[in-house]
């Protein structure tokens, strides 16, 4: 009698062991049902401005309706929306960001025991990314984080209940500050020609800000702040519009209105363009099972801060077991440069990594073509002790990206980011100085 191998289909080869949920590796392909989406997911201000614009698509962000396609794949799709963004200037609404304000007496202090950097080190009108853990080490949220005043901040949030997370950490630390979020809906600008375009709207002041800089302001009669951020790796700022409900529409066509003679286009959020940056996006390339020592993210674990922050017992601990040489975790985030036919969409499952020799060792979380270098790049997690550069593997694309059925593709662990930012990141910045960030 035969005896049949029962494969199982969420791919235990892949050690995720170190996980209480592990990631769902069955290779199910695109959903094939209508997704029912009611009253339970809120829309945006700009929601019905994002339709008149032609978008055709969304998913669900933060509870909230989030735009995800603009131009028709028989139009060009996803890649004629990066080709505005990498060559002109793009509009794009991310209110999904919602805005969770902390303010009062003790706001600095609140601040600096929820993240892992230094919050007494970022000045009145600047922002900084940062991340806040749990007390195991893992990502609750990573946000960009705004600082109004002395006694006031903002957090852009990503896409987990940062509001929740806040409110019920006070409850047992007691600070004197009030949390909630606020009527401020933000947009970006991204592209090349974004700097002369919001130097039409706003003057010459714009030249002058700083990267992660912020001004107050008003666009067509109505109260913004403007941030030299983005989600792009290209030169970019975000309009937080305040009272937003009220002033969606007044900001939007005004934007549209003066970004005609630039040839602005409404896009989607450009994940083509923010992998090639190596810009991570929660959820997808990280999570609360995720430690910033697996994604690249330890240059925002500090060595010397002094004040105690949640999370930083564990942070410890797991640097302390690099710097020994012991692997923490089964799995790191890394670069991959690959093979197959143009991925110009996105994925709608984790595409499984494997070994030279066929073994399934890990999986992508975030690939798609990069026209500039004229392959597929991804990001994804390999084990621990396989991350360096020049490491080989294969990765088992979907047969719509291969040339031949069945067949996996070459992968080599490369550089991240994957291509210079215009806007360069902390980590990117420290690297050309020739300054160490590693954790």
């Amino acid at each position: 009698m035969t005896t049949v191998q029962r494969v199982h289909p969420n791919v235990p080869d892949v050690d995720q062991s170190d996980r209480l949920v592990p990631r769902n590796l069955r290779q199910s392909g695109p959903t094939p049902v209508q997704m029912l989406i009611s009253t339970r997911v809120r829309k945006s201000p700009f929601w019905h401005l994002s339709v008149e614009a032609g978008c055709w698509r969304a998913t669900v962000y933060n509870r909230m309706y989030h735009p995800r396609g603009y131009v028709k794949p028989e139009d060009g799709g996803a890649m004629a929306e990066y080709d505005a963004l990498v060559n002109r200037v793009t509009l794009w609404n991310v209110a999904v960001e919602r805005q969770i304000r902390v303010r009062g007496p003790a706001a600095e202090a609140f601040v600096n025991r929820v993240i892992t950097r230094d919050a007494t080190k970022i000045e009145p009108m600047r922002g900084k990314y940062a991340i806040l853990c749990n007390e195991k080490g893992g990502i609750v949220n990573d946000p960009v984080l705004l600082r109004l005043a002395r006694d006031e901040f903002w957090f852009s949030a990503s896409d987990s209940d940062l509001l929740l997370w806040l409110q019920g950490v006070n409850v047992g630390l007691g600070f004197d500050v009030d949390i909630a979020e606020l009527d401020v809906a933000p947009l970006q600008v991204q592209g090349p020609w974004s700097e002369e375009f919001m130097t039409d709207l706003f003057g010459e002041t714009i030249r002058e800000m700083p990267y992660y800089g912020l001004m107050e302001a008003e666009l067509a009669g109505c109260p913004v702040v403007v941030s030299q951020t983005g989600f792009s790796g290209e030169k970019g700022y975000e309009i937080y519009v305040r009272d937003s409900s009220l002033n969606a529409e007044a900001v939007w066509y005004a934007l549209r209105g003066q970004g005609a003679r630039y040839g602005l286009r409404v896009i989607a959020p450009a994940h083509h363009r923010r992998i090639a940056a190596g810009i991570l996006s929660w959820g997808q390339d990280m999570d609360v099972e995720t430690s910033p020592f697996q994604v690249n993210l330890g240059y925002q674990v500090p060595r010397n801060k002094q004040a105690d922050y949640i999370g930083r017992a564990a942070l410890e601990a797991q640097r302390e077991a690099i710097d020994a040489g012991r692997a923490p975790f089964k799995l790191r985030l890394v670069g991959l440069a690959m093979g197959g036919l143009p991925i110009t969409d996105y994925a709608p499952d984790f595409w499984l990594i494997e070994t030279p020799d066929g073994d399934r060792v890990g999986y992508v979380t975030s690939p798609w073509w990069s026209p500039e270098l004229g392959r597929n790049i991804a990001l994804g997690f390999v084990p621990w002790e396989s991350g360096a550069l020049g490491t080989r593997f294969r990765v088992a694309l979907p047969e719509a990206y291969t040339e031949l059925s069945g067949q996996s593709v070459d992968a080599e662990v490369v550089e991240v980011p994957f291509r210079p930012s215009k806007n360069p990141s902390a980590r990117e910045r420290a690297r050309a100085a020739g300054r160490d960030w590693a954790p």
